[in-house]
């Protein structure tokens, strides 16, 4: 990966996670206001949206946290290692996370009149989207385990011919 892609994606990471810290402190205390303005009918709501929300926030940033990590680990061209399924792993556990926590946002949201039965599809859609996703990064680190037994190989056969020679 060239210098000038890891400074865009290290950019774009500093911006998406600025925007999450400024989710969480801005909008979901204005969330909360407005929460509050929907009335008695939809005051049961209030706590478990939030808290829906700010823990869904912290998964983005768990995500950005770890491809900064692997972005790191690719300049240092030590992305092949075992090191690296860390930082994976913990892409794929935040987005189940995350993909739980749309499925419980909806289960929040689905009794009563306080949601049109329409927003509770489509975040089951998002939901499954949200694991689709989870299993294409599944894939790719079956594929980094194949690249990094590769690499060991490699690594032995030169230098068992390096004894050789």
């Amino acid at each position: 990966m060239g210098k000038l892609t890891v400074l865009a994606l290290r950019a774009v990471v500093v911006l998406l996670f600025v925007g999450s810290v400024f989710v969480q402190t801005v909008m979901v205390p204005l969330l909360a206001v407005d929460l509050d303005d929907l009335g008695r009918d939809a005051a049961h709501l209030r706590t478990p949206v939030l808290v829906i929300v700010v823990l869904g926030v912290v998964t983005v940033q768990v995500v950005l946290v770890c491809v900064w990590r692997l972005v790191t680990m690719v300049r240092r061209d030590t992305v092949f290692s075992h090191a690296a399924f860390r930082y994976v792993h913990g892409v794929i556990g935040a987005m189940v996370a995350a993909a739980a926590l749309v499925f419980t946002l909806g289960v929040v949201l689905a009794p009563g009149e306080a949601v049109p039965p329409g927003i509770v599809l489509l975040l089951g859609g998002v939901t499954l989207a949200v694991l689709g996703m989870a299993l294409i990064v599944l894939v790719l680190r079956m594929l980094l385990a194949q690249a990094v037994t590769r690499d060991i190989e490699a690594t032995q056969m030169r230098a068992e011919l390096a004894e050789v020679i």
